[in-house]
């Protein structure tokens, strides 16, 4: 039998996008491009600046934690592949064959791998990205697998960075880690693709592959906000009640499955990157702030009287429900000087049952700056790969 290194580079040889799939490509292009550019001011763009492309553009792209997300398998799949196939020279067909290895890669490591604590982008990133940068370089799928083999080393990654640039420098590492692969299996190297099987049962993988279906199976979730996905729900379920909160707030009881909030470790943050992966401060913005937006997780906004003082109101109760940040519902009820308020969500905005609209992706681009829908007007992948490098250039 083959292995799964080989059944997965067979799968990313023989790809034929379909008209859905390059809309999905083009997308992830422009979300990826514009939360990239949203971090032209963040610290990380000084601090990686002497990174190869695709790890600077990666760590970058995901420092503020607006990209988009593969629900299914808890990765951030863009901003891994979209860096990659910009610096290898790929094009859309690239993205999705590094994007759909990524999926199934993570489908395959599973909830119990994620809630381990293995960082699912980092450790599923790495395989992938060098099926992506190997297409785009034209491998053949003997040398796609044994790319795939030689990333193995690097598939790490883990949550105790969230919270810290960590977390966006991992990423990169990820990312730079498959061009390397990559180029090294077009030089010549050789590597077992078992490899791949080998680490997939020591990370706690099914090892199960389903190889059917668009590009990318399950699609993808744009973010509303610019925090950890798995805070978008219970901000946009808030959002809704907003208006209706009189005078002070005594408590906010939280309902929702453990799944949903595991990767949330700050209940107490204090700096901005902190309050991206805190569900008190999720209730904290989504009740102070006219708009949860890159101004809410600052430190000087997370560390606000009336912030800290939300935090230690809020309650969490888990309740029944499966493996997954979507998994239920959650369901919130706040104590105010009015009748207590109830409000439930199962599905918010961007994910991928409610897709955004042009629109609405047109807002958020707007959101990553004035001058970005005007830079992106006309994007593809070699005007992005372009601007990034003007953007982004690597330090001398």
């Amino acid at each position: 039998m083959a292995s799964i290194a080989e059944a997965l580079a067979n799968w990313a040889a023989e790809l034929e996008p379909s008209t859905e799939d390059l809309a999905l490509a083009q997308r992830s292009l422009l979300d990826t491009a514009a939360v990239t550019l949203a971090a032209r001011e963040d610290p990380l763009t000084a601090i990686a600046a002497e990174l190869p492309d695709a790890a600077r553009w990666a760590a970058v792209g995901h420092v503020l934690d607006f990209d988009d997300l593969h629900v299914d398998s808890t990765t951030h799949i863009s901003v891994v592949t979209v860096p990659v196939v910009l610096a290898t020279g790929g094009d859309a067909r690239a993205y999705l064959a590094g994007a759909g290895v990524m999926a199934r890669l993570g489908n395959a490591l599973g909830w119990s791998h994620y809630s381990a604590g293995w960082h699912a982008t980092c450790t599923a990133g790495a395989p992938a990205a060098a099926v992506a940068a190997g297409t785009a370089l034209g491998l053949s799928a003997e040398q796609l697998a044994t790319a795939m083999a030689l990333a193995v080393p690097a598939a790490g990654g883990v949550q105790n960075a969230f919270g810290t640039h960590g977390k966006s420098l991992q990423v990169g590492f990820a990312a730079q880690a498959g061009v390397r692969a990559a180029q090294l299996a077009q030089a010549g190297a050789t590597a077992d693709p078992g490899a791949l099987d080998a680490w997939l049962e020591l990370v706690g993988g099914r090892g199960e592959l389903d190889l059917s279906g668009p590009a990318v199976p399950g699609g993808l979730a744009i973010k509303v906000y610019p925090c950890c996905y798995a805070m978008q729900r219970p901000i946009a379920a808030l959002r809704d009640v907003r208006d209706q909160v009189r005078g002070e707030v005594r408590a906010v009881r939280v309902r929702t499955p453990l799944a949903t909030v595991k990767p949330l470790i700050h209940d107490r943050p204090t700096t901005g990157l902190e309050g991206k992966f805190s569900l008190p401060y999720a209730v904290a913005t989504a009740l102070l702030d006219d708009y949860p937006g890159f101004a809410a997780f600052t430190d000087e906004a997370v560390n606000r009287n009336a912030a800290q003082g939300l935090l230690r109101e809020v309650e969490l109760e888990h309740t029944p429900g499966a493996d997954g940040l979507l998994t239920g519902e959650v369901d919130i009820d706040v104590e105010h000087d009015g009748p207590t308020l109830n409000v439930r969500l199962e599905h918010p905005p961007g994910a991928p049952s409610r897709p955004p609209t042009s629109a609405e992706l047109g807002e958020k681009l707007k959101a990553c700056g004035p001058d970005v829908p005007a830079l992106l007007a006309d994007a593809d992948w070699t005007t992005v790969r372009d601007l990034l490098r003007k953007t982004f250039p690597r330090a001398a």
